[in-house]
């Protein structure tokens, strides 16, 4: 290489290589994707690992995070629900490591969170289980090129009124069983609401398990689907296995609600602050 690299930006699960940026005396910065609450909670998670005993469920009162709102026992991660389980161990490591960065990068904007933010960067507060400076660059999101199959989905877009579509995503890693598909999948059909639908196979191994098996090749989606719901709604909806453009989507004229799981992606790119 004719230069070296001076800056190493990793996500959260990254931060295993600042031993390398380190050893080539590089700057190291961790990317947050999601929100200042979530980092919150991340870096205060070795503090409560080392006051809380037992489950965390199990407790009766909330836990008190400095500056910010106080988080109820069943509001923890996923990953805390076992104190046994390694996913938990990884959490409690990562949760210790970012403060060892030279910054943290979270994609939000400053008015979005202001307490949370000001917590953060108090020392007297949550400033003093961060340590590094806290740089709001959001909101980011991925740009994508056009192709036929989205190019067909604009055009049927073009020719809906304005804010008469429902746009229905639950996330990349997808989260709905079978069950609960058929139970969407009767319910656009029967309110006779113009939608646009992205289908992925049901998760079968929880939500989680579901990240693995994105991509698949599993785009049948007549698989899953109610018998006839492809035919029956064809004037009325399109359905898109797997991936649709989706900031491109919510930003059409046409569209005009958003069912979707909630994730922070899906929060920022159906924000209008883009």
């Amino acid at each position: 290489m004719k230069s070296r690299p001076t800056v190493l930006i990793a996500d959260l699960f990254g931060t295993e290589f600042f031993p390398i940026a380190d050893e080539f005396q590089m700057l190291k910065y961790v990317y947050i994707a999601s929100n200042a609450w979530f980092l919150a909670m991340f870096l205060y998670s070795p503090i409560l690992d080392k006051e809380v005993e037992g489950e965390y469920e199990d407790q009766k009162e909330p836990f008190i995070i400095p500056g910010c709102r106080s988080l109820r026992p069943h509001e923890v991660f996923d990953a805390m629900l076992d104190r046994n389980n390694q996913q938990y161990h990884e959490l409690i490591r990562t949760g210790i490591e970012i403060p060892l960065s030279d910054g943290i990068l979270l994609n939000i904007w400053e008015d979005l969170e202001l307490t949370t933010l000001a917590a953060l960067r108090d020392e007297s507060l949550l400033g003093q289980v961060a340590k590094v400076p806290i740089y709001t660059v959001g909101p980011l999101r991925r740009s994508i090129g056009s192709t036929s199959s989205t190019s067909q989905l604009f055009e049927w877009l073009d020719k809906q009124p304005n804010e008469s579509v429902i746009y229905v995503s639950f996330g990349s890693g997808g989260s709905l069983s079978h069950e609960q598909i058929i139970e969407l999948a009767w319910g656009l059909e029967l309110s006779q609401h113009k939608f646009i639908w992205v289908v992925r196979p049901p998760a079968t191994k929880g939500a989680d398990a579901a990240f693995f098996t994105v991509g698949s090749g599993e785009n049948d989606v007549s698989e899953y689907l109610p018998e006839g719901f492809l035919s029956r709604t064809h004037k009325l909806g399109i359905v898109v296995p797997m991936w649709a453009p989706q900031v491109d989507i919510l930003s059409h004229d046409s569209v005009g609600g958003f069912l979707s799981h909630c994730g922070w992606n899906s929060t920022i790119e159906s924000s209008p602050v883009q």
